[in-house]
């Protein structure tokens, strides 16, 4: 358990009874990036967390008091030409607004490197928006820039 302070912050992996505040805040997420997900790959990403591919994609929620979730991190696992160890990408982090401010961000990060330490991963990454400058003043405090430049098709 963490403490913020606040009110105390628990981390644990997703469980089945979170499904409604799970398909809330990845909304929240997608929304937040202004980006939509259709409905059904939704639903697949719920599959995948809740029972296809645990060893490789998992998520973390963080709670509070009444163990409600606030906040996700959805954790890919993944080998690398670089390395003959693990990657660890964070492919989504998210907060809920009105939760902000009250270190559950810094919860899930750090708990997002304690699973990938226990996977002996010697890389953890993530991105975000340039303007992301609130989460991005956390991500400076947790981890160090990388000078890449992200290019898509």
């Amino acid at each position: 358990m963490e403490s913020t302070g606040k009110t105390p912050v628990r981390v644990r992996r997703l469980e089945a009874r979170d499904k409604p505040y799970w398909l809330e805040l990845f909304k929240g997420y997608i929304e937040f990036y202004k980006a939509s997900v259709p409905e059904d790959v939704m639903e697949l990403t719920w599959q995948r967390l809740m029972n296809q591919e645990p060893d490789f994609h998992i998520c973390l929620v963080a709670t509070k008091e009444d163990d409600v979730p606030v906040g996700l991190a959805h954790v890919l696992f993944h080998r690398s030409t670089w390395s003959p160890t693990w990657y660890c990408y964070l492919e989504d982090l998210f907060v809920r607004p009105t939760e902000r401010g009250n270190g559950i961000g810094r919860a899930l990060i750090e708990a997002v490197y304690k699973e990938a330490d226990a996977r002996k991963c010697t890389r953890t990454y993530w991105a975000t928006q340039e303007f992301n400058y609130r989460a991005r003043m956390l991500y400076d405090q947790l981890a160090t820039k990388s000078p890449f430049v992200q290019y898509r098709r």
